[in-house]
This record gives C-alpha cells, structure tokens and sequence, in this order.
C-alpha cells in the first residue's frame, strides 16, 4: 500500500495554498453572479469509486472549480440564514489543527491549555462567570449538552435510570431555535413537553407566560428542567428579556440557558449591550463563533457557571481513559470522545487581531442592518415585516403581484438565479418576505445599497 503522493507534498500545498490565496482575493469583492455547475464538473461528480490514483494537481484543480462552483457564504453579499465569512486566520488555524490532529478528548498537553484559555477569553468577552466550557460542532450540540446538564440536575440519576415515568418539561418561546425541540426528543423529555410560549408585541418570551407555566406544570406534577432564554432568534434577532427571566428561574428554582448561537456577540457592542442584561445570571450560554465572530465552521462554544454540572451528567469511569495526568478530561464534560482542535482557530483569531476589533466588526454589521431598515423604509414598493432591527437581521418584502406571498417567494428564486445578490425567504406572521442576515466583516455600505437596488428592480419586473 502507497499512500505517497506523486509530487512532493511541499509542491501540492503550495498549490493548495494558491488556490486559498486567490479565493481570498476573490472575497474581498462581490461576483456580479454565481457560476453554474459546469459539464466537466457534474462528469466527475458522476463517476464511480476510484480504483487508481489521479495527478495531486489534477485533484487540487477538481477541487477548486467544485468549490468555486458552490454558494460561498464568505462573499460580502451573501446575506441568507446566518453565515460564517471565514475569517482568514481561522482558515489557518483549521489547516494547523488538521495538521498536528490533537484530540482534544483527553489531556493533550499545551493543546488542552490552549482550549481553556480560549474558553477563559470567550466568557472574559461576553462577561459570563463560566466555571467551565468547552468548544462544540455548533449551537444544537451546545444546548444538547447545556440542557442534559439541567435535566440531571432537576432529575438527579436521570442519565443513567432514564426519566422512569417522570413528566419534564422545558420553556422557550415559539420563535426559539428548533434544536431546543430536538434536545429535548433527544433526551428523552419529549417534544411534546416543551412550552413553546407566544411571544409579546417585541418578539420576546414573556417572563409572566414562563412564570405561570412553571407553577401549573409543577401542580400538574411534572418537573421543570430549564428555561431557554434565546440571545437572538434566527427569524428576526429579538432577544429575550434575560434578567427578566432569570428573576423567575430564581424564583422558582429552575436552570436558564441562554441559546445565543447567533446573536451573543452582540452583548459585546457598545449600541446593543443593554438587550444582554442579566447574561451574567444564566446558568449556561451559548456562542457560535462561526457566525458572528467570523470564524470558519464549525466553532461553537458552551459555557457553564458551574463545572461539576456538565461533570455529572457526561462524567465516565473507562479503563481505557486513565486520569494519570488531571483529575477529569474534557470526555468528562461534553457529548463527543473524539474531538477536534477547534479552539485553535479562536485562540489566534483572537491574538492577531484583538477583542476590540471583535467588538467594532459586530457593531458595524448592527450598523449596516438599519441602514438596510431605513432605506427600505424609504423605498417605494419595499416594506420592513418588523420594526427597527435589535440585531443584525432585517426582514423585508416587495410590493408587488396580486399575491404577496407567492410573489415575494418568487422574488427569493429569482435573486438566487440573477446571483448579484444571495437571500433566503423567511415567513412572518403570515407574510413571505427575504430575510438578509449582516455577520459578514467584508460586507460593506455599498453593498447594503445594491441589496436594496436589486429586490426592488427585480422585484418590479
């Protein structure tokens, strides 16, 4: 068996590193449209398992046009769902953690260190008193873990007995993110028992609803595991009123995790801060640094305030992991064994350029989503579906058809097709509207402007 390539390896990473390099040039400004799959492309895409090699260069060129050839979410006017923009340092730091491969699982020496200071940096960041943390595949795996935590500690024994008949129940709004749901299938509490609450006239879960719904569950007889108050909706940026609810989760004694896979960053921003108020009461938060802090997937981070509690919900006794060297390693504590160097990227994101240039990049992202807002506003034919944006998300719609909805849905389509510009739908009350998303450090003014130019001339047609 050969596994050698048929350059020397130093000549196929200086292609790849071309091939890097020219992408990034290539990000710094937006494509007039997206390029189609080509013949040669969807051949080879057809083709069966290779039995033989091929060239290292001809691979790396495959390569290039396949991705050239895919949506990039990096490019400054790409504004669907909330993406990463593959912040080139991150870049590097997936390619040197791919390269030395440390599993982060168990006691990986200087990489384990590296892992909790950045974890220490990111809580520094947000202001979260994190007792512990750790970095996941992102958002649904990081509120998996943070509510199997609560769940154990509502229902001590629940992760090795099972719910055993007992009624368990989570809050959230109905706006929250659908992996609450998920975890909540996942773990055995059932979908059916989380209290998905109407939110208030500012898209926010009512701390009045969670109170009540605590007390008439608990007389019901059913246990009360967490109340997910979410830092950022997906549909619309609101953020929940954090203190508010963490005054009832005191109250009755309940855990609150903050889901703030999108939006936490924000509480980092000199005009957005006051919307995070009470985060430092939560008894776990959430982050996605390949959102909004710009880095490449996938980089999620949970914090908790109190260590033993991801201790005793995920802690192991295995012959085949010895606790020679510390008293508990990160398997001690997350859902994953094998796991991957993925604080590496954070920590040198965070040493080249600095917290503050975090902080301005994410302001001006809030910046641009209401200039979005008021030139919307100012536009015959267009109409914000809500009010002045509290994040980054701004949805909107065109005037036009005699059919809103299945105009607006056709709008989304025919963006997609022209490709100056790259949206996904979003329904709102009812209403069909485009949804762009700013957590794009490239995105500029100009594009802001060209976004609004083009929905309404092809909005017109």
């Amino acid at each position: 068996m050969n596994l050698s390539l048929d350059i020397p390896r130093e000549e196929a990473l200086a292609r790849a590193s071309e091939i890097v390099t020219l992408a990034w040039t290539s990000f710094d400004q937006a494509r007039e449209t997206e390029p189609p799959i080509d013949d040669n492309l969807r051949e080879l895409l057809a083709a069966a398992l290779p039995e033989a090699p091929t060239s290292a260069l001809e691979v790396l060129e495959d390569a290039r046009r396949g991705l050239d050839e895919s949506i990039a979410q990096t490019r400054p006017r790409y504004f669907a769902f909330v993406a990463s923009s593959g912040l080139p340092m991150g870049v590097i730091g997936d390619l040197l953690a791919s390269c030395f491969d440390a599993n982060l699982a168990v006691w990986a020496a200087a990489a384990t260190e590296i892992e909790d200071q950045a974890v220490r940096w990111v809580a520094e960041l947000l202001g979260f008193p994190a007792g512990a943390g750790a970095f996941t595949s992102g958002g649904t795996i990081s509120n998996m873990t943070a509510l199997a935590a609560a769940r154990e500690r509502a229902i001590p024994g629940s992760r090795r007995r099972g719910l055993g008949g007992v009624s368990a129940t989570l809050y959230c709004s109905d706006e929250a993110h659908y992996s609450i749901e998920r975890a909540a299938e996942i773990l055995g509490l059932g979908s059916e028992n989380v209290r998905s609450l109407p939110i208030d006239g500012d898209r926010r879960l009512p701390p009045e609803a969670v109170a009540e719904a605590i007390r008439s569950d608990r007389a019901a007889g059913r246990i009360p595991v967490a109340v997910v108050a979410t830092a950022g909706t997906t549909l619309t940026g609101a953020v929940d009123p954090i203190d508010a609810l963490a005054d009832v989760c005191e109250e009755e004694g309940v855990w609150l995790h903050v889901d703030g896979a999108y939006g936490l960053p924000a509480a980092t921003a000199p005009s957005t801060a006051h919307l995070f108020v009470g985060l430092d009461r939560a008894d776990s938060v959430t982050l996605d640094a390949h959102k909004w802090l710009f880095l490449p997937k996938a980089c999620g981070v949970l914090l908790v305030r109190r260590r033993e509690d991801l201790f005793h919900a995920f802690s192991h006794e295995e012959s085949y992991i010895p606790h020679e060297r510390t008293s508990a390693h990160m398997v001690d504590i997350t859902l994953e064994y094998s796991r991957p160097f993925r604080a590496l990227k954070l920590w040198l994101a965070f040493r080249a350029h600095g917290a503050q240039a975090f902080r301005d990049a994410v302001e001006d992202n809030v910046r641009q989503a209401r200039l979005l807002h008021d030139l919307v506003v100012a536009r015959d034919g267009l109409e914000p579906l809500c009010g002045p944006p509290p994040l980054s998300i701004v949805p909107f719609r065109h005037l036009g058809g005699a059919d809103l909805n299945e105009h607006n849905a056709a709008l989304v389509r025919t963006l997609q097709d022209d490709g100056r510009v790259w949206v996904a739908p979003a329904t709102i009350d009812g209403k069909i509207g485009l949804r762009p998303c700013f957590v794009n450090f490239r995105t500029t003014d100009d594009d802001v402007r060209v976004l609004v130019d083009v929905a309404a001339e092809l909005g017109a047609r």
